[in-house]
């Protein structure tokens, strides 16, 4: 059977396909954007790529078509795949239909720290022994694959997104898996280009909670508004929550939060993490994983002993490279929240040097410009920022460097801004960029300007 993807090296999309490989169909796919850490699994996998969208793509002509949420009406493929009569389906139901049956579901879920959370629960699954399978929206680095299909009885992790599912179907991605477990990181506003509020999120949070078996069980972080105005629009799951309220069942304290080292409670039970990540977000997701991990059999001492093994998905606070001591980190934040938990994790974790930091504002939310008044405040942690306008960024930065606690500069040229950083960084510093796209390749192109100047 020939499958065809559109929309590939998308996070989700890019998954999915490699799954359908190893089911031993035939797969081909075609994307906008191909670049790494995506295209270069995809090409390994053996799936065939093509750059851009047309008719001809569509040739030979697949026995299915799985379309992406990223692809529309007036898209020429789309168009071609209607006009054509071929079978098509949206990504989640593909997953649903053809992989999901039978397995034990659990769905990672939340604004925040979705793929750092379902990467730390799959590895605690294959810690203890269980080859379960997952779908995550990046790429971990203990397995060194965003997808797999594990063993046929064991669980199945996935990354559980509140975006839309298609063109055709408007539903959040999440409502299509019938989760068993499910993990609520948090929940504040995001993807402005789909929801007029937070309060429509909140809905499709409830609709998700709707599809949970009464056997199952819902872990709820604590002290998040939004997630208990969700709960409390009707929940049919025992709910377990996590955080550090001295009510909830899972409970965490800072011994060294900030550089490696916590303390986690659950009952009777407690033991102590060392880890190489930082930051209390980090934390929180870790105690996430090991609730959801422990409805699986893992048990707390052997559960936080598998974490110190724990290495972070790609391009979340991934260290790039090292030149001459100074460090290039690249991380997938793009939204407020997310880039001043980042910095502010890493600004601990940094006590000599600087933490200069590199910021792309490419999101759809961000293009929309939604959030950009808390932009300035989330960069409080960074002794200096670098804010690049992106091509398509509709309104401009300024305000942006205007309102920073911190030194902070726009970019309009890649080039100028990989030359003026390479001037600026010395030893002890810590070069982090934040971006969730390609950002023109600009973490080559610095280690490659940081080696040329002081390598």
């Amino acid at each position: 059977m020939h499958v065809h993807i559109l929309g590939i090296c998308g996070t989700f999309m890019g998954s999915l396909a490699l799954l359908a490989r190893e089911r031993g169909l035939t797969v081909s796919g075609s994307d906008a954007n191909v670049y790494p850490p995506m295209s270069t699994q995809l090409e390994a996998a053996g799936i065939a790529l093509c750059d851009g969208y047309a008719a001809e793509n569509l040739s030979p002509r697949p026995d299915l078509v799985v379309v992406g949420n990223a692809l529309s009406r007036g898209n020429p493929e789309v168009e071609a795949l209607l006009e054509a009569r071929l079978p098509y389906v949206s990504g989640p139901q593909w997953l649903a239909e053809h992989i999901l049956p039978g397995r034990r579901v659990l769905a990672v879920a939340g604004t925040h720290g979705k793929t750092t959370t379902a990467s730390l629960l799959a590895w605690l699954l294959e810690s203890a022994g269980m080859s379960p399978g997952f779908l995550i929206g990046g790429v971990p680095r203990n397995f060194g694959i965003s997808a797999r299909l594990g063993a046929p009885d064991a669980p199945f992790v996935v990354e559980a997104d509140e975006y839309d599912t298609a063109f055709f179907d408007k539903r959040s991605k999440f409502v299509h898996y019938r989760p068993d477990v499910v993990v609520l990181n948090n929940l504040e506003f995001d993807h402005a280009d789909i929801f007029p509020d937070l309060a429509a999120i909140e809905r499709q949070f409830h609709h998700l909670l709707r599809t949970v078996p009464g056997d199952g069980r819902v872990l709820a972080a604590d002290g998040e508004p939004a997630l208990e105005r969700v709960l409390a629009m009707g929940c049919w799951t025992p709910v377990e929550r996590f955080g550090d309220a001295a009510d909830s069942a899972w409970r965490w304290a800072s011994e060294r939060a900030d550089d490696g080292r916590f303390r986690v409670m659950h009952g009777n039970e407690d033991a102590v993490v060392e880890w190489s990540l930082s930051g209390a977000h980090n934390a929180r997701n870790a105690l996430g994983a090991l609730a959801a991990a422990a409805t699986c059999g893992v048990d707390l001492a052997r559960g936080c002993a598998a974490l110190s093994r724990f290495a972070s998905p790609r391009r979340r606070q991934e260290v790039r490279g090292q030149v001459a001591g100074i460090q290039v980190i690249d991380d997938f934040a793009h939204h407020p929240t997310a880039i001043q938990a980042t910095l502010h994790g890493l600004r601990a974790a940094t006590p000599n040097g600087r933490l200069l930091a590199v910021i792309e504002p490419r999101s759809n939310t961000m293009r929309l410009g939604t959030l950009k008044a808390r932009l300035g405040e989330s960069v409080a942690d960074a002794d200096a920022v670098w804010w690049y306008q992106p091509p398509g960024l509709d309104w401009s930065l300024d305000a942006v460097v205007a309102a920073s606690p911190v030194p902070a500069q726009r970019a309009d040229d890649l080039e100028a801004l990989v030359a003026t950083l390479a001037e600026t960084a010395r030893p002890g510093d810590r070069l982090v960029v934040m971006s969730n796209g390609g950002f023109g390749g600009i973490h080559e192109k610095l280690l490659a300007a940081l080696e040329a100047r002081h390598g």
